[in-house]
């Protein structure tokens, strides 16, 4: 299935650059625009593919107390700051984009994956302390996971970016950015939903004893936790 994705990947994003290398030589919006829909399908598959803190939404979800929409919310938030992050980046040069990325490349930024993972690791320790200590974490955590997570800037975007910009056509890399980020959040919210159907439904196996609830509520947290603790120690020192 990967080499299909890949493939797919591959084939639509060449297909982007050669609208905006015509759209650069004057082609004009038309053609561009009526191609543009298909980054939604691009984000869509893009997002499948290994990474974008997936594993990390669906641990923490499934330990937190979020209803559906709430965790709606906090893959939105995901699906923003990830693509978002591209945009900022190419817009504020070459330099900026060597800092960030350490030298290492543009499939990498060492910078936003250690404060991304330092971020998640303090949020980690915080789901453990709440387990064992306090109720139920509240909603604005969830949101700020999604922030956290989404720190590290989609490569994809990063490149269409700055071929557009090096084109002198950055509004058309700003324009696959903003429709592309909908794919994104549809494979990143279909993740999301699916995390809190799952919790939803242990603790609907458990409803009729409630003790047990609590006690299953606050495991799954504990674990979400530790498990976003452990992530971020192994990145940072690890790595």
């Amino acid at each position: 299935m990967w080499p299909w994705i890949i493939d797919v990947q591959r084939d639509i994003y060449l297909a982007f650059g050669e609208h905006i290398k015509a759209f650069a030589s004057g082609s004009g919006w038309g053609a561009f625009l009526a191609f543009l829909p298909m980054s939604i399908a691009f984000g869509a598959v893009h997002a499948m593919t290994p990474g974008h803190s997936k594993s990390i939404l669906a641990t923490y979800l499934a330990g937190s107390s979020l209803s559906m929409v709430r965790g709606l919310l906090v893959s939105l938030a995901l699906s923003f700051t990830h693509v978002a992050m591209s945009v900022v980046i190419a817009m504020f040069s070459l330099p900026l984009v060597s800092i960030m990325f350490g030298g290492t490349g543009a499939g990498s930024s060492p910078i936003l994956e250690s404060v991304s993972r330092g971020l998640l690791g303090v949020i980690g320790i915080w789901m453990l302390w709440s387990a064992l200590f306090r109720g139920p974490h509240g909603d604005q955590q969830g949101i700020v996971v999604g922030l956290s997570a989404g720190l590290i800037p989609c490569p994809l975007t990063l490149f269409v970016m700055t071929f557009a910009i090096s084109r002198g056509v950055p509004e058309a890399g700003i324009m696959f950015a903003i429709v592309m980020m909908i794919g994104v959040a549809l494979t990143l919210s279909s993740v999301a939903l699916a995390a809190v159907f799952f919790r939803q439904q242990m603790v609907h196996l458990f409803e009729t004893r409630p003790k047990l609830i609590s006690r299953l509520t606050k495991g799954l947290q504990a674990a979400s936790g530790a498990v976003l603790v452990l992530v971020a120690v192994h990145e940072l020192w690890w790595r």
